[in-house]
């Protein structure tokens, strides 16, 4: 099994939020009110990004499921 590591970057947002990013995957970022709830946010975040798209009637291209656990 191979593993895949990303980093989270956390940063100061506005109103005392925290930003978090997944700064190897664009457009995956978040907030929450403290650092755990950033975390869950983003990793949230980033599940809807790389969830599979539906699948068009007609779309004729082939697929492959990939599984990522993020602990």
């Amino acid at each position: 099994m191979q593993a895949l590591d990303l980093a989270i970057l956390y940063e100061d947002g506005d109103d005392g939020w925290i930003v978090a990013s997944i700064p190897a995957v664009p457009g995956v970022l978040s907030q929450g009110r403290d650092r755990a709830e950033a975390r869950a946010n983003v990793l949230d975040a980033l599940a809807l990004m790389l969830s599979p798209e539906p699948v068009e009637v007609g779309d004729e291209r082939e697929r492959e499921l990939l599984h990522l656990t993020v602990s």
